[in-house]
């Protein structure tokens, strides 16, 4: 059943959508709390831990898909060069990498002011669009620290978005 044709009230909570939605894709998750959900998303290069949270303050769903790496330490200028030109590409969310907690994160806020609720589409195409960036930049992070390549060259296998699986 395509998600379009689930039902969803009008009054949910934007992290009960975001459970439905996982369990529409059968990901595991953990609702933490009432406002925060953590789950695991299976991609092609690795599986992403995605947290997203709910901010009444803000009136803001706040993504942040995450996943371990720890570059070697006279990487980490390249890295950060690397993020910048990642980001440059980027329209919606952005990297940022946290040295201390050896993540990469992906982050992006949907802002819902003014009472607007989310919909499952708009949630679904946020949580996508969080694990495409994350699967199409994957291999340029890798060259760009284990492969002794410039973030120039990296990119270029990030360039185009890959379709299929060879």
């Amino acid at each position: 059943m395509a998600l379009s044709e689930h039902q969803f009230q009008d009054d949910l909570h934007p992290i009960d959508i975001v459970e439905n939605i996982a369990s529409h894709h059968d990901w595991d998750f953990d609702r933490i709390a009432d406002d925060q959900i953590a789950m695991a998303v299976e991609g092609q290069w690795r599986t992403y831990s995605l947290t997203l949270a709910w901010s009444d303050y803000d009136e803001c769903l706040r993504m942040v898909c995450s996943f371990e790496m720890e570059p070697p330490k006279d990487k980490e200028a390249a890295l950060y060069e690397l993020v910048n030109k990642m980001n440059d590409q980027c329209w919606t969310g952005a990297f940022t990498y946290w040295a201390e907690q050896k993540l990469m994160l992906f982050r992006y806020g949907l802002v819902l002011a003014g009472g607007q609720m989310a919909s499952p589409q708009q949630v679904d195409a946020m949580v996508q669009t969080a694990v495409a960036n994350c699967e199409r930049y994957y291999p340029a992070i890798q060259l760009t620290t284990w492969g002794d390549r410039p973030a120039d060259e990296a990119m270029n296998v990030a360039i185009a978005e890959a379709y299929g699986r060879a």
